[in-house]
């Protein structure tokens, strides 16, 4: 049995990492392919590595620890950050074992969308609008979870639809989305 669930984990099609405080206990050799790093090179290392910004790691996980904290699951697209300073979309799951204090024990996976969504040159605060936009979050929704203004929220989105070439609303979250059209 033990010898199954090591084969799993090492040969996950997904990236799979064991988190304590958000900081790397354990990771999957998918995990490591992804991030561009070597084998151990993040074991004992924050998570914060693996995002664009600093802000955007704080941020992300502000919104983590609530939704963990009422369910004990987070899931979102994002854009995250390769060692070698590549961005790439990717599609993240996490859970926890403790939802008091979500961020105790968490296992997470992480599955590369890059083939399916380009990284457009966004903003730190557009790629948070963007994480709501593609949950399918109302303007005034995203606006209270980032703590702006809806006006704002609106003029983030107007920029990331022009970035996209995208004429409508659905267009924009098909492009964001990986959603093929047509």
């Amino acid at each position: 049995m033990a010898n199954d669930i090591e084969f799993a984990f090492d040969h996950a099609p997904v990236g799979i990492v064991v988190t304590r405080y958000r900081q790397i206990e354990r990771y999957n050799p998918h995990f490591a392919k992804m991030f561009a790093a070597e084998a151990e090179d993040l074991t004992g290392r924050s998570l914060s590595l693996l995002y664009p910004t600093e802000q955007e790691y704080v941020d992300i996980g502000t919104i983590g620890r609530r939704e963990m904290e009422r369910d004990g699951t987070y899931r979102d697209a994002r854009i995250m950050q390769r060692r070698d300073g590549n961005q790439f979309w990717c599609q993240v799951l996490g859970q926890t074992n403790q939802r008091s204090d979500p961020f105790t024990h968490c296992v997470w996976t992480f599955v590369d969308l890059s083939g399916e969504r380009p990284v457009v040159d966004l903003t730190r605060r557009e790629r948070e609008v963007a994480l709501f936009v593609v949950r399918g979050a109302a303007n005034k929704d995203i606006a209270l979870a980032l703590g702006i203004s809806h006006r704002t929220v609106e003029a983030h989105r107007s920029r990331i639809a022009a970035k996209l070439d995208a004429r409508t609303t659905a267009e924009m979250i098909a492009k964001l989305g990986g959603v093929p059209l047509g």
